[in-house]
């Protein structure tokens, strides 16, 4: 670990941060980029089988079929739908866990955050009672129950839930889904040997998973977590490594599943446990958000401004902000949590605990969460937190980086809170893009990842290409978090915005480009678009509107860029997938989409020459609606 690693680091758009790493006398994912950067031809194509003994069978010219008979076609799109089914499955357990923490906070009489965002959700599922726990462990019961149901019946809300038009248009292609852990079970089934070989059949079901994904896992886990948690509200907030206060008790949390720690989060800022934490020689204790649950917690931020410091970065920032060496605990309870934080955890002292047994790391701590023993388990999670910070501050050397990030990004970002920012009504952002002073809206959505230029090269220098034609920008995911720490997210960012969204943004004191959160919140970006397209009365696709998961990385992106598809959105990925050894599902996703859903997938991994897409498109879409 002490070694000198020397400058053969990945680029990083955020410039301060990449000086940082090269710094490090420690091995980070940055590093690793270069001597990974030698790729299998056949795994990026797709071609490559590995699911019998036969195998691995690779599709080359020469050999057109594996073993068994299987085409490029078949193996391509087999492993596609595995893909989609794995990133379903995990989006379908947060929201599935989110339901089961507000069911079981309903029948203890726990506290509710978001009374308001409870009763949208009733009104939503015709829910009438008043009692606002019996009101809310039916809410949670109505999901619970469509999740479960089998991939036969069709779940029940999604009608509900989903813009009308929509619904019209899946259930005319048959891709309204089944109960969703169904639908997953039922696509690793289809993909196993010697089942289905046939592409189309099986690039229909990445549809439907995308449906069930982007109701459930997305739009409802975020509706759910307003009750529990409370709802966005407005505020300016710090970000970047500048949060981290080496004076307190440090824990950086990473996941996606917020409604875990809430009980800890509260205990956390009790006067017990601050008594244990200046005992120990500290001010109390903070939160330091790292991924998808920093970002969530970063939403919510106005709830928790005892507890939670601000939001230091994305999965890729995150080796960084424990080399700070003030970190003194990390709580993991999903992804993105790399592995390779593990050395240096075990390097500086830093104590690991995971919350769920899908999040393991090798090094760490299990300890489940258990909802009936949540407040032993915090006192629990809190004694051991101390007693690593004992251990190790004084031996660990701090390595600061207090001028990194701002101090005034705008968070706190929803569906709701931009609403009634404009007065309760869409009609101000309706006004300004039928007048052309916002030309059309991107959705700058997904993962980070160290391709497509380096770590977020590809999504800043997209994003202010994009805000440069007047486009405005609407954020999710840990793409955010790049963004945000690049300064896109201040006020003074309207500055890189066109002559007319600079305009505008002056004029209401907003960034150019908005942030709503953790990646879970492309749900919201949906409820966004379908009120939209209501108050015009047209169906999505109809909109000038685009998505880019420029840099996405892992299969939970593919679903949800399966969702985007599904609603009829153009999708442009910086990389291609691992489809590209398939004429027909490269023509299916490029072309034929545009003819079933109204969606398209564009690859371009040059910023300026996707902007100018990605304009064009919205264009045309303006056309469409004579405006």
């Amino acid at each position: 670990m002490n070694q000198c690693y020397g400058c053969n680091t990945c680029k990083s758009a955020d410039k301060p941060l990449e000086a940082f790493i090269k710094t490090l006398p420690m091995e980070t994912s940055h590093h690793r980029v270069d001597s990974q950067k030698t790729k299998c031809g056949f795994g990026l194509q797709g071609v490559c089988c590995r699911l019998c003994a036969n195998g691995p069978c690779r599709i080359t010219p020469n050999s057109p079929r594996g073993i068994c008979g299987a085409n490029a076609d078949t193996i391509v799109t087999r492993n596609f739908l595995r893909a989609v089914a794995s990133g379903s499955g995990c989006y379908i357990h947060v929201v599935e866990n989110t339901a089961l923490n507000l069911k079981k906070t309903a029948q203890k009489k726990g506290e509710l955050k978001g009374l308001n965002a409870l009763q949208r959700l009733a009104d939503i599922f015709e829910i009438r009672t008043e009692d606002v726990y019996e009101k809310a462990e039916q809410v949670a019961d109505a999901v619970l129950r469509d999740l479960y149901k089998p991939e036969y019946e069709k779940m029940e809300l999604t009608e509900k839930v989903a813009y009308g038009p929509r619904v019209k248009r899946w259930k005319e292609l048959g891709i309204m889904p089944g109960g969703a852990k169904s639908e997953v079970f039922q696509g690793v089934v289809k993909c196993s040997t010697n089942l289905n070989s046939d592409p189309a059949d099986m690039l229909t079901d990445c549809l439907r998973l995308g449906v069930s994904t982007g109701v459930y896992g997305l739009t409802l886990t975020n509706l759910l977590n307003d009750v529990l948690l409370g709802e966005p509200e407005l505020r300016m907030a710090p970000v970047g490594l500048r949060v981290i206060d080496p004076d307190y008790i440090n824990i950086m949390i990473t996941g996606h599943q917020h409604t875990i720690f809430v009980d800890l989060q509260e205990r956390l800022v009790s006067p017990e446990a601050e008594a244990k934490a200046k005992a120990a020689g500290a001010k109390g204790f903070k939160l330091v958000g790292c991924t998808c649950v920093g970002q969530d917690l970063q939403l919510r931020g106005s709830h928790y401004t005892e507890v939670f410091d601000g939001h230091a970065g994305n999965n890729y920032t995150s080796e960084a902000i424990l080399a700070t060496g003030a970190i003194d605990a990390v709580l993991s309870e999903f992804n993105c949590t790399l592995p390779g934080i593990e050395p240096i955890c075990d390097e500086l002292k830093i104590k690991q605990i995971c919350l769920d047994s899908v999040a393991k790391k090798a090094n760490a701590e299990m300890m489940k969460f258990d909802f009936d023993h949540r407040e032993e388990q915090s006192k629990a999670i809190i004694d051991k937190i101390v007693d690593a910070y004992k251990e190790r501050r004084g031996s660990v050397s701090l390595n600061l980086m207090p001028e990194h990030g701002n101090d005034h990004s705008l968070t706190g970002v929803s569906e709701v809170s931009l609403k009634n920012f404009l007065g309760g009504s869409w009609q101000p952002l309706i006004d300004l893009i039928v007048s052309g002073d916002i030309k059309g809206v991107a959705g700058v959505v997904g993962c980070s990842n160290l391709t497509a230029g380096g770590h977020d090269v590809l999504s800043v220098e997209l994003t202010k290409e994009l805000i440069a034609k007047d486009i405005i920008v609407l954020t999710a995911g840990c793409s955010s978090g790049g963004i945000e720490n690049c300064g896109l997210m201040t006020p003074e960012a309207a500055k890189f915005a066109g002559p007319k969204l600079r305009a505008v943004c002056e004029k209401l004191g907003i960034p150019p480009v908005l942030n709503f959160g953790p990646c879970l919140a492309i749900g919201r970006l949906e409820i966004v678009a379908t009120e939209l397209a209501a108050a015009l009365n047209v169906d999505l696709p109809q909109l000038p509107l685009v998505l880019s998961a420029a840099q996405w990385l892992e299969e939970q992106a593919l679903a949800d860029g399966c969702f985007g598809l599904a609603l009829g959105l153009p999708l442009h990925l910086g990389l291609p997938p691992f489809v590209t050894g398939s004429k027909v599902a490269v023509k299916v996703l490029t072309e034929d989409m545009k003819e079933l859903t109204g969606g398209q997938v564009i690859i371009n991994s040059d910023a300026k020459e996707t902007a100018d897409i990605l304009e064009k498109i919205i264009m045309e879409k303006r056309g469409g609606l004579n405006i």
